[in-house]
């Protein structure tokens, strides 16, 4: 049995792609797209569908702090220590529903100190603060550009600050910041203490977004753990450092050991999701079900930094993966991840309408603002991140940090992965939070075309057909003139 309907109940000959495919529009009653409910009922908590990928280079503490204020999940990787993961989630957890972190700098600090920190954050602008921790000032790349880099900040920060309250209505905030011509303003407590920083853009997708919260009220994380070593251990630690989904990773998921590691953590009795994988076929979604997986990861090889089906010829095109996966699931009342192969938005919408609860997201995020690694910049002015997978060498030599020489030498000689790649930020949508408003709204908008008001009502009512490499060309937009 699969999710999804093929155009004409064609069946397909060979394994697809998101390339491969298309949705038909359907007859719809689906007003409008914000009429759309995009929550997952796979116990993960999301209101969007997107889960960021446990990779080194992509998911730390900012990512995971804005997407789950968006609705998302953000799962750090497995070779984080875990008094750091613990410190992460605690953090996390802390952050404003509304409210960004913001960039709090001391009068005293310099140009330098300034420079080095604003590219941390998409909103671009630091706060300066007294010894009481009230603002005193802003600064912005415009008020330290041509200045000398030791000059203090009390010299150049605009003194000229619109202070809104901590706990102000998102619409009345987007109001105010729009009637005084202002892109951001700092946000206090009733002390006059810095709570936070609010954007007019952040003031209104906090009135079209609903964060990924626990029962508590406080922002989600969830957390990766291998399959060798002390799993029982580190799971415990992960738990009771307050992750709500745990995941149980490994490039190759249907094996013994995966297996024997979901036992294990079942046996810890946990009261969240237990993810596991990645696998690609109905027996390996099966045999973790069954071991005690909630959600099943899916997808062997498609990744922007994974070489696997290039060095080994293991793996499986992705939306076939999922659609037969996401069928089995179904089966035992489970769910599916689809992990990897998405760089469109309408990759996205095909693989939650193969059934997928989710969607996992790597490489893509790594090019902007909240991605853990520095802001580069190339010859040609270009600012850049750098990415690698978390089969290759670089990741591995991390992982193995504690190992033996000898051991690290063995293990480097059997990479699988880029070590390093540059990822662009799209100069239109450098942070993260503008790269998922494209997605979302791809998404919702292929929701109303095929007539569904929920993510279950979509995998159900999508009618999917196969196309050519021309029809996907066809379908691709132009930049300049055809003449």
């Amino acid at each position: 049995m699969q999710h999804v309907r093929f155009l004409n109940d064609i069946q397909p000959a060979y394994d697809l792609t998101y390339d491969d495919v298309f949705m038909v529009p359907s007859r719809s009653a689906v007003g409008s797209r914000q009429d759309v409910n995009l929550a997952s009922l796979d116990g993960s908590g999301t209101t969007i569908p997107l889960v960021v990928a446990n990779m080194t280079a992509i998911a730390g503490r900012r990512m995971a702090e804005t997407v789950a204020r968006r609705g998302g999940l953000v799962v750090i990787p497995q070779d984080i220590p875990i008094d750091v993961v613990a410190e992460v989630v605690s953090w996390v957890k802390g952050r404003h529903l509304v409210l960004d972190t913001p960039i709090v700098l001391a009068p005293h600090q310099t140009v330098a100190d300034a420079l080095s920190l604003l590219p941390k954050r998409a909103h671009n602008a630091g706060v300066v603060v007294d010894e009481n921790g009230k603002p005193v000032g802003v600064v912005t790349d415009a008020d330290l550009s041509g200045v000398d880099r030791f000059t203090q900040l009390t010299e150049v920060m605009s003194r000229d600050l619109l202070l809104l309250d901590a706990d102000i209505e998102p619409r009345e905030a987007f109001n105010t910041l729009d009637a005084a011509n202002r892109r951001y303003a700092p946000a206090v407590d009733q002390a006059g203490r810095l709570a936070g920083i609010l954007t007019r853009r952040g003031a209104l997708r906090a009135t079209l977004y609903t964060p990924a919260t626990d029962a508590n009220g406080k922002l989600r994380t969830a957390a990766a753990v291998g399959i060798n070593g002390d799993v029982a251990g580190k799971a415990k630690q992960l738990l009771d450092a307050g992750v709500d989904t745990l995941v149980i990773d490994t490039a190759h998921g249907h094996q013994e050991s995966m297996i024997g590691a979901i036992k294990t953590v079942r046996a810890l009795d946990p009261r969240v999701p237990i993810v596991a994988g990645n696998v690609v076929a109905a027996e390996g979604v099966r045999d973790l079900i069954e071991a005690g997986a909630d959600i099943v990861k899916v997808g062997v090889g498609p990744g922007a930094m994974c070489t696997t089906r290039m060095m080994t010829g293991v793996g499986r095109p992705q939306f076939s993966a999922v659609v037969e996966c996401a069928a089995e699931a179904k089966k035992y009342g489970k769910h599916v991840w689809a992990d990897g192969g998405v760089r469109h938005p309408r990759d996205v919408a095909m693989a939650l309408a193969a059934g997928a609860s989710n969607v996992m997201i790597g490489s893509w995020f790594a090019g902007t603002y909240e991605s853990p690694g520095d802001l580069q910049q190339d010859a040609d002015g270009r600012f850049y991140k750098e990415s690698f997978g978390m089969a290759s060498s670089r990741a591995v030599r991390n992982r193995t940090s504690e190992e033996s020489a000898y051991d690290r030498a063995r293990k480097a000689l059997f990479e699988e992965g880029i070590s390093t790649s540059r990822m662009f930020l799209d100069p239109t949508r450098p942070g993260v939070e503008d790269l998922i408003d494209s997605i979302i709204a791809g998404v919702r908008s292929a929701c109303t075309y095929a007539g569904a008001h929920s993510l279950e009502e979509f995998a159900d009512k999508s009618v999917v057909g196969i196309q050519s490499a021309a029809g996907y060309a066809e379908g691709e937009p132009l930049h300049a003139s055809w003449n």
